[in-house]
């Protein structure tokens, strides 16, 4: 499972997840990727199912942002 985050800077990306995926409970992270193109993810799942990645918050998977 991984999630699309547009955030300030990896603390806030963090904090993000933190309250909108796991609401406020601490999860382990296994990887971090920044600054990463869209255009490279999986068109068959991930571009399909994600919103637009230019506002700050979660944009994969769909049903966090709000």
């Amino acid at each position: 499972m991984g999630c699309g985050v547009t955030a300030f800077d990896l603390d806030d990306a963090r904090r993000i997840v933190r309250e909108r995926v796991f609401l406020g409970n601490a999860a382990a992270v296994v990887k971090i990727v920044e600054d990463v193109d869209v255009s490279t993810l999986d068109p068959g799942h991930v571009l399909p199912n994600m919103m637009p990645p230019n506002t700050r918050g979660v944009w994969f998977p769909l049903g966090y942002s709000g």
